[in-house]
């Protein structure tokens, strides 16, 4: 056996490091305070049995599938108890018919005129933030009394302005961008966990 390293791993290691030294840099310009600003409306939506949606296109449409698991069950993994989280992208019969039907564009904000009500809360998911659709269905939130917030990586893009609650790390990396979605996402996760004892199941039947 050979316990030497291979000219792969050779080549690989600095490059993974370069990779994480990115990624932690990265990390440190989350906005806090603003992640906070969505913890605390978490908290609020959950109490008061609110709902949450939850968007983005392919790799965001992954964590925003992620995220709402993460938010439904393991907040709490209490039966009855958990965020009332929809992520937009799950149902492929839906999305698929409104982007033959309506166009691609449309997808999120026509289903959020269907399912969401004022004070409901959106979170778009984005590397550009100028994908057409999201970009469309924060729009939509801001007609509609939704408030909205965006993780964005890269110049934010129009999402930037659009968003009620921008939480935006410029970096032109997607991969990153994307890392950084989650890291969020289970930041809130843990720490809505923590505070699970505050919620009582299905409290707002």
């Amino acid at each position: 056996m050979n316990n030497h390293p291979s000219g792969t791993a050779i080549e690989f290691a600095p490059f993974a490091a370069s990779y994480f030294e990115r990624l932690t840099e990265a990390s440190s310009r989350i906005p806090v305070d603003t992640v906070a600003r969505l913890a605390d409306a978490l908290i609020a939506c959950w109490q008061d049995g609110r709902q949450v949606f939850i968007f983005g296109n392919g790799g965001s449409a992954g964590n925003a599938m992620h995220l709402a698991n993460d938010w439904i069950y393991g907040i709490s993994k209490t039966f009855g108890s958990g965020l009332r989280v929809t992520a937009l992208p799950a149902n492929g019969s839906v999305t698929t018919c409104l982007a033959n039907d309506e166009g691609y564009e449309s997808i999120f904000s026509y289903q959020l005129a269907v399912l969401a009500r004022p004070d409901d809360i959106a979170i778009a998911l984005s590397g550009s933030g100028n994908s057409p659709n999201v970009v469309k269905a924060l729009e939509y939130c801001k007609e509609s009394k939704i408030e909205s917030y965006a993780i964005l990586g890269y110049s934010g893009g129009k999402a930037l302005e659009l968003a009620d609650h921008p939480i935006h790390v410029a970096i032109d990396d997607m991969q990153i961008s994307e890392d950084l979605q989650m890291t969020v996402g289970h930041l809130l996760m843990q720490w809505l966990y923590t505070k699970r004892g505050n919620i009582s199941p299905r409290q707002a039947d």
